[in-house]
């Protein structure tokens, strides 16, 4: 199915949920809040429920996937849930030899540095990924009127994942690609987008209400850089997806000098780190995009006291936004304590009802 042959989702019930209507910048009763990694280590019962079963394993198990994605929305009263996955999974569905070490991320055993490598890059089919329809349907059936968000990661992230062979903090190898062979990283990106586009057509056609894109390197270029050997990629998988008339998140860290191009390949709703206000960033963005954000997610482990006035913060610099959806500017970390997660949403909600 094609961008232009798909048809808009009909309304459900999670059709006039807060998060929804806060993506499409329409009053909503109170700011919705759900975080990035909130369905993870931070939460005891996920420790205990992932206990002696691999994280990619635990992606391919539909019951587990459920429980893992319910947990938070069950302890932290959230307004959306996030699906559990990992965005190495779609290149582990179409036979790329990687996984997922514990304290390095994921490792790819033959790095993609040449033309002949792509070949291995193969299209993503439903069928590669059945696990992932059984899952979200038994999810949507669960979560009711709660808005259930897929994701996957953006053309950039996977390339540099792919070329380096693993996590790194300086891309040398994936920057000398883009710079040096620039035909074979445009065709190595361009790839990544239809196997990207068809993961996150996977996730709405099986009833997820929103999808985000993370890119979560894509902080570590120079705008002009983006513009030119990112930024298509990254608006082939928003086109892809268009059609289906859910709400597109777009989301990296650093990217403060990239919002404006970031909500131009294609987002409805910008994701913004910590390090930009959110009044700022709007100004970067410009109108008739949502934001999400941006608490930095450090703030968590100061007193009640301190996070209570860094929330103030965030929302006050949100108060004249079209559409706002509260969210951290990073992903919860491991050693979070669960309780100030659930104090922060009802904070958050309980300050904006209108």
């Amino acid at each position: 199915m094609s961008a232009n042959d798909t048809q808009p989702t009909p309304p459900t019930a999670t059709y006039d949920s807060a998060f929804l209507k806060a993506c499409r910048r329409e009053p909503v009763p109170h700011t919705p809040v759900w975080f990035m990694r909130q369905a993870g280590r931070s939460l005891p019962e996920y420790r205990k429920v992932r206990e002696g079963i691999a994280m990619l394993e635990s992606c391919m198990r539909p019951e587990l996937v459920t429980e893992i994605t319910l947990q938070p929305v069950r302890r932290h009263d959230v307004d959306a849930a996030i699906f559990f996955s990992d965005i190495v999974v779609p290149l582990k569905a179409i036979g790329i030899d990687l996984d997922i070490k514990p304290g390095v991320g994921p490792v790819v055993e033959q790095p993609v540095r040449t033309r002949a490598d792509l070949a291995r890059l193969r299209d993503l089919t439903p069928d590669d990924v059945s696990y992932v329809t059984e899952a979200i349907g038994l999810l949507t059936r669960e979560l009711g009127s709660t808005p259930l968000i897929g994701f996957a990661g953006a053309p950039f992230t996977l390339a540099s994942y792919l070329v380096e062979g693993g996590p790194s903090r300086t891309y040398e190898n994936a920057k000398a690609m883009m710079y040096g062979d620039p035909e074979l990283w445009a065709d190595l990106l361009d790839r990544l987008a239809e196997i990207t586009a068809a993961f996150l057509k996977v996730q709405i056609e099986a009833g997820a209400s929103a999808v985000q894109l993370f890119d979560s390197w894509v902080g570590s270029l120079a705008p002009a850089d983006y513009r030119r050997s990112v930024m298509p990629a990254s608006a082939k998988v928003f086109d892809a997806v268009a059609g289906y008339g859910v709400p597109r998140i777009h989301f990296g860290v650093g990217t403060g000098e990239l919002l404006k191009l970031m909500g131009e390949a294609g987002a409805d709703v910008v994701g913004v780190d910590w390090r930009v206000p959110l009044d700022e960033a709007a100004r970067r963005v410009g109108p008739g995009k949502a934001l999400q954000g941006n608490l930095d997610p450090t703030v968590l482990f100061s007193n009640p006291e301190a996070i209570e006035a860094k929330t103030r913060e965030v929302l006050d610099a949100a108060a004249d936004l079209e559409g706002h959806v509260f969210n951290l500017g990073h992903g919860v970390m491991p050693s979070t304590d669960p309780d100030t997660l659930t104090r922060l949403v009802e904070y958050v909600h309980t300050r904006t009802a209108r």
